[in-house]
């Protein structure tokens, strides 16, 4: 009896000191010292249960926005985590040489390789080693080498084109959002690959690759609020020994490998063939070069991870901004009526050529930059703060000292809707990107955050920048394009990227209205 009564006694201890460490936890969090006064919701302040479940509710960015219009420039999202409304924070929190490091909501998104995480240049946290893999891949994002590849952005838009032109002769209507994410996969596809990844051709998600990265999405922004959690689930090291089909990207890895396949020789955490690759100026011709010349320059692995960071990222963002695009252009039928016009007249005055080169877009249709600005600007692709952690020594935003260890952030949908520098935030006016005078244009500029800032900026903003330009007024040209349920919203949902559902449009080739 007095066995079993000890036993009591100590399991009674136990579920005491258990629960002591809990609220003495709890107690930290909340007072915890250069963030204890900053305002936020109130359970935020004590546990990251705030954060996760805003999160997996899928719209966090309406709530950040809600909550800075109510609170000011930083609000208190975690119990160690503020996010930042304000422009002139860009520059301390994400520029050159500043000393902030990305935290561990980043390195959950790698494949793994020779069965261990690869980090790529999005993910990993080490700001030398991130410097090291971008410096022999940068020129190939540059625009100088993706123009020389525009002929084959031109064959995706014929394939797409081809592809409406079905629905508009059988007068039904088109998904269209889910379809300019086809063309986005395949201009991808041809910058990566130098080939087509077969969405436009068979007008179907190949191999489940959107719906898988949709899947990875939601895991990321999910379990990137705790981190920690990662190595007990999809990053736990027996699941790509025991479970290869529940490794982390392992669907992103698969499509890669099969790619790459079809123009060299790699299996499976093998190597590259010894041969010397075709010459070309897609990236894995590039890549593969340095990897013949100089294997410890560029090595395998490098080329995996480079090339299935562009599959994992390089169509949905994309997709997201041409959605926005359409949807708003279709919401507000004079800024459509505008658009078109200005396509129309250059087209008249022999200023566009067919298709229409992104070098012409640039010069001849400056009401088309503004409408692409705002439509960036009022839906960013990227719904969560990017997270930063302060360095040691601590750092001063919005008048405030922050102690190093403290995670701070951006959320382009805070900046982009502060009525400071856009006024009337919540609506669709291209003109402000035309009509303001040179200082607050520059002021608009700076606050833009829509690819990220500093050196850790989206490396894959040029693909997506080419792609809207050439895409948009060229389906404009070819189609009257109209909501098919205007009475219907579109729904968003926030996994991380905002991504969009229910463009559902009715198309009349324009030479038949005409």
């Amino acid at each position: 009896m007095e066995g079993l009564t000890l036993l009591s006694s100590l399991k009674a201890y136990a579920a005491y000191l258990v629960i002591a460490v809990v609220v003495l936890r709890l107690i930290t969090n909340r007072f915890r010292r250069g963030v204890a006064g900053i305002p936020g919701p109130e359970i935020a302040k004590w546990t990251r249960l705030w954060k996760l479940h805003s999160v997996w509710k899928g719209d966090h960015h309406n709530t950040a926005i809600d909550l800075h219009r109510k609170l000011g420039p930083l609000v208190r999202i975690g119990p160690k985590h503020v996010s930042v409304g304000d422009p002139s924070a860009i520059p301390i929190i994400y520029g050159l040489n500043k000393g902030f490091t990305k935290t561990g909501f980043y390195p959950i998104q790698c494949i793994s390789w020779n069965k261990k995480p690869q980090m790529n240049l999005f993910s990993t946290r080490d700001e030398m080693y991130h410097r090291e893999q971008k410096r022999p891949v940068a020129n190939a994002y540059s625009m100088t080498s993706l123009l020389e590849l525009e002929s084959a952005v031109d064959s995706c838009t014929e394939i797409f084109i081809n592809q409406l032109d079905r629905f508009a002769k059988n007068k039904t209507p088109v998904d269209l959002g889910t379809w300019l994410q086809y063309y986005a996969f395949d201009v991808v596809g041809e910058f990566t690959f130098a080939k087509k990844l077969g969405f436009l051709q068979e007008g179907k998600d190949v191999d489940g690759m959107m719906e898988a990265i949709q899947g990875m999405l939601v895991y990321a922004s999910v379990c990137g609020q705790i981190p920690e959690a990662h190595p007990l689930l999809l990053g736990n090291p027996l699941f790509p020994i025991f479970m290869p089909s529940m490794e982390t990207w392992n669907q992103v890895l698969n499509f890669t490998l099969k790619a790459i396949n079809s123009r060299a020789s790699l299996q499976r955490d093998g190597e590259l063939d010894g041969e010397k690759p075709e010459a070309g100026k897609d990236m894995l011709s590039r890549w593969m070069a340095i990897h013949a010349s100089d294997p410890e320059k560029m090595s395998t692995r490098d080329v995996i991870v480079h090339l299935s960071t562009n599959v994992f990222a390089g169509s949905d963002t994309t997709a997201i901004a041409l959605r926005a695009v359409f949807y708003l252009l279709l919401r507000n039928p004079t800024v459509l009526a505008k658009l078109n016009a200005e396509i129309d007249n250059a087209g008249r005055e022999g200023k566009l050529s067919n298709p229409i080169s992104y070098r012409e877009t640039m010069t001849h249709l400056p009401y088309l930059q503004a409408v692409l600005k705002e439509a960036m600007r009022l839906h960013p692709s990227v719904g969560l703060i990017l997270e930063r952690e302060v360095p040691k020594g601590g750092v001063t935003i919005c008048d405030r000292h922050f102690p190093g260890g403290t995670i701070v952030g951006i959320n382009a949908w805070v900046l982009h809707r502060d009525a400071r520098v856009f006024p009337d935030p919540d609506k669709f006016i291209p003109e402000r990107w035309i009509d303001s005078d040179a200082q607050h244009l520059k002021k608009m500029d700076q606050s833009m955050f829509a690819f990220g800032a500093g050196s850790r900026t989206c490396i894959g903003k040029n693909i997506s920048l080419i792609e809207m330009h050439k895409i948009i007024p060229q389906l404009l040209r070819e189609f009257e394009i109209r909501l098919h349920s205007p009475e219907k919203e579109w729904k968003t949902k926030n996994v991380w990227f905002v991504q969009q559902e229910g463009l559902i449009c009715d198309l009349v080739r324009r030479r038949d209205v005409n």
